[in-house]
């Protein structure tokens, strides 16, 4: 079974501290790499974590506020220098679009690799691929700022015992998979009778904005919501002057939207006892960890 898991590799805010790099989060799934708003360093912080950088094939920036991109241009001349062959693609507003080209072509460098652009314009449904479905949204950042969703596809699942018994084996079950139905001594036996579809789960990422429902929205029935939350709620009146979340709103959201869990990060450099904010999301969503830089979050499929 392939790595399912979302590692953090910063989880600060503005301005890193001692403990905590800038933020970026990395989502190994279904065999890719997802990597999300990389920070200044990110780069280096993937050698720490013992990660190698070239598993990455898709990276999302939810704005251009350098805590949030100012490491994509050095992740793509690492993509670069190791000679990766898969084709990168990068997720941004299509606005920045400025930015993103500054970042990609701030030094010079001979580039081979493949880099595919999926600037976004308007929200919705954005990509969609062989493994994922990919979603957007806009926030509420005072700019042009992304949530995203990730959602894999519906797989179908056999039951070894009803295959048994209806003996269907071998090559027969491609045959049934393949046409819906299979006869078998005279007895017609339909592919539901034999197996059920397994829901795709999704991930969310909402990172720098205002309580709003937008933010709700994207997290509709997540396994995972991972939700910035900057201050605490004694802070809220500094949270919606810099159009941020505080921990109360993060675990507000995360009920609302029915979440199965909730990981909060891009934490104020004020703080460095991280539990007030775990505890303060808890009182509403209890399923609440906080991130911390190289803690890595299992979501191994469901039975």
């Amino acid at each position: 079974m392939s790595i399912r898991d979302l590692v953090i590799l910063g989880s600060s805010s503005q301005q890193p501290t001692r403990y905590r790099n800038h933020g970026a989060y990395l989502v190994r799934w279904n065999d890719e790499g997802l990597l999300f708003d990389p920070g200044e360093g990110t780069q280096r912080q993937f050698i720490y974590a013992e990660i190698a950088p070239p598993v990455v094939n898709r990276i999302f920036i939810s704005h251009f506020h350098g805590d949030h991109c100012l490491g994509l241009g050095s992740m793509l001349m690492r993509l670069n220098l190791d000679k990766v062959t898969h084709p990168i693609h990068c997720y941004y507003p299509a606005s920045g679009k400025k930015y993103f080209d500054r970042l990609r072509y701030g030094t010079i460098y001979h580039e081979t690799i493949q880099v595919i652009e999926h600037p976004v314009d308007k929200a919705g449904v954005v990509d969609e691929t062989e493994n994922f479905r990919i979603e957007a949204t806009f926030l509420e950042h005072g700019i042009d700022n992304l949530g995203w969703k990730v959602t894999e596809k519906d797989t179908r699942k056999f039951d070894r015992e009803l295959l048994h018994t209806h003996g269907v084996h071998g090559p027969l079950v491609s045959q049934l998979e393949k046409q819906g139905f299979i006869e078998i001594n005279g007895k017609r036996i339909t592919l539901d009778e034999v197996s059920s579809i397994r829901k795709g789960e999704s991930i969310a990422v909402v990172i720098d904005t205002r309580f709003c429902k937008q933010a709700i929205e994207i997290a509709k029935g997540v396994r995972i919501l991972l939700a910035e939350s900057t201050y605490l709620d004694t802070e809220r009146d500094l949270a919606y002057a810099h159009h941020h979340l505080t921990a109360k709103e993060a675990a507000i959201i995360a009920q609302q939207a029915g979440a199965e869990q909730l990981i909060l990060t891009h934490f104020s450099a004020r703080y460095l006892n991280l539990k007030e904010l775990q505890d303060e999301a808890s009182q509403i969503f209890p399923n609440t960890q906080v991130a911390e830089d190289f803690k890595r979050f299992p979501f191994p499929k469901k039975k």
